[in-house]
């Protein structure tokens, strides 16, 4: 081929680039390729963090490519409307795009391979996005799995691709139009959290390159304990396709602690193999429960500004805002709460979510929503995250509260996770709220319950 287009949609990187590596390999020309989707920049999916967050990934995508002897070419509008505008531009004879699994990619690589049909070129897609391909794994009777063990035992046992260098030199078209990125506040209003991780590939391996070398060999051990942030905190790399998911596994399989953290990029897996079969669980429950949700507007508010009473989870929401990311644990926690005692639906909770997360990513962000409200993949459906065991057993000396709750920071460590329990005169003086529910409860489920 002569000129190849290479559409970057959550592969903002070069190196284990699939498309980019083949296209290099099979092209005279190429044309890297992102667009600025209005599909995305004007609705809800676009958010301040991530929006902020991909604008610095395009940024850096685009001077690693010029290392290469490339450039970015950026667009705006339709994404295949601008797509097949820059195909006739260069006079491509193929589309080279990574796959993904959200109705909106399903959409679009449809969309793509219509036009590319009328246009009488080719569209060749590539893995990228996950370890194993969401549709690689099928248990016999069924085309998706919904049990993780049994997942988890197939997914070990596949082959894997190899990881790719990047490709040592590009060449595109010498009156290739590049274009530019828009500012961030003309994509999206609002504020950023303070205190989120910068994007770009650059910033990703650089994360990934030293928590491999210093942190994998505790993370089995330590990686519930969010003071001592022993997770990777590459989640957001990974969303954005700027850590190889593949790579990471490669790197990280056979060190010390590498075992317990590649069974979690299988549950990243696990749940991109079920939004591709099911893309209606962002909305539906995966298993009816027949819950009767509350509309308590003052719960759920109290809740999103980490003023429930409860520190554990104050702390969790406190950090959500401050970093656009929340240690795993309070993940869980959190949901546990609002879904469990605060009796709120589900779909609350992971639209909040959504609007903070740097990592915001459809598959995970429901898949575990639905695991911890009992709607989805869990064989326990009835288990609650305790939030004041929680905290004493994974924050003991409450560091983790403290950090994040400015108002505990006085308290002794035997109260920092039942501040209610001290003088009423001291706890008045801290200007920290009072308990929004004073005892656990939970949604109308069955009567015995799990606790975590």
């Amino acid at each position: 081929m002569r000129t190849v287009v290479v559409l970057f949609t959550r592969d903002l990187r070069i190196h284990d680039q699939p498309a980019l590596h083949a296209a290099a390999a099979r092209a005279e020309q190429i044309v890297p390729l992102f667009v600025f989707d209005e599909a995305i920049v004007s609705t809800e999916l676009a958010r301040p963090n991530r929006m902020a967050f991909l604008v610095e990934s395009l940024a850096d995508l685009d001077a690693s490519l010029r290392q290469l002897g490339g450039r970015l070419c950026r667009r705006s509008g339709d994404v295949v409307r601008e797509t097949m505008r820059t195909v006739h531009e260069a006079r491509a004879e193929a589309i080279f795009v990574t796959e993904d699994v959200s109705s909106y990619a399903r959409r679009r690589t449809d969309r793509l391979s219509t036009a590319c049909d009328d246009a009488r070129i080719e569209l060749c897609t590539f893995p990228g996005t996950t370890v194993v391909g969401a549709r690689e794994l099928r248990p016999s009777a069924r085309d998706h799995y919904e049990v993780f063990s049994s997942y988890w035992k197939r997914w070990r046992a596949i082959p894997r691709r190899t990881v790719l260098l990047p490709p040592r030199r590009l060449t595109v078209p010498a009156t290739l139009r590049t274009g530019r990125s828009p500012a961030r506040h003309t994509l999206v209003t609002g504020p950023e959290s303070p205190s989120r991780p910068p994007g770009g590939e650059t910033a990703g391996r650089a994360v990934m390159t030293t928590w491999l070398r210093e942190l994998l060999d505790v993370y089995a051990s330590d990686h519930d304990a969010p003071a001592d942030d022993a997770t990777s905190r590459l989640s957001p790399y990974l969303h954005f396709g700027c850590v190889s998911p593949r790579e990471l596994e490669d790197r990280a399989t056979g060190s010390p602690g590498g075992d317990a953290f590649v069974r979690q990029l299988c549950w990243r897996d696990f749940y991109h193999q079920l939004l591709a079969a099911r893309p209606d669980t962002t909305a539906v429950d995966l298993r009816d429960r027949n819950i009767t949700w509350s509309d308590d507007e003052r719960a759920l508010d109290a809740w999103k500004r980490g003023r429930t009473g409860y520190p554990f989870v104050d702390a969790g929401m406190r950090q959500l805002a401050t970093e656009g990311w929340m240690h795993n644990r309070l993940r869980l926690v959190t949901a546990s709460f609002l879904t469990r005692h605060l009796n709120v639906d589900w779909r609350r909770g992971a639209a909040h979510y959504f609007d903070l997360l740097v990592d915001g990513d459809v598959a995970n962000n429901v898949g575990n929503w639905q695991w911890v409200a009992g709607t989805g993949v869990d064989s326990r459906p009835n288990r609650v995250f305790n939030p004041v065991r929680q905290g004493q057993r994974l924050d003991p000396d409450g560091r983790y509260v403290r950090r994040y709750v400015p108002e505990l920071r006085k308290i002794t460590n035997a109260s920092v996770h039942q501040p209610w329990n001290l003088e009423p005169g001291m706890r008045r003086g801290l200007g920290y709220p009072a308990r929004i529910v004073s005892a656990p409860r939970g949604a109308p489920r069955a009567p015995s319950r799990q606790h975590a």
